[in-house]
């Protein structure tokens, strides 16, 4: 995940899961299972909560529009 994004999710009170797919013995195949959801390219790629929410554009429209953080609560990251 980019830094801003990273930061960002710091600055909203959550501590992200990162995956450097580089640095990951299964980063290949992570790569692979990304493209397949259609992540092109495949990272950074975003999950909250275990559902797929997409690129760092898409986080950053989310936190945009306001409706990141209320996706952060419903995923139990952040407690407000």
């Amino acid at each position: 995940m980019c830094h801003s994004i990273t930061q960002l999710f710091y600055e909203l009170g959550a501590s992200p899961a990162v995956h450097e797919l580089d640095n990951d013995p299964y980063g290949r195949q992570m790569e692979w299972a990304l493209r397949s959801l259609g992540c092109n390219p495949s990272v950074p790629a975003v999950f909250i909560g275990g559902k797929f929410v997409g690129s760092s554009k898409d986080v950053i429209s989310l936190h945009v529009d306001g409706s990141l953080k209320q996706l952060l609560i419903d995923a139990k990251a952040i407690w407000f």
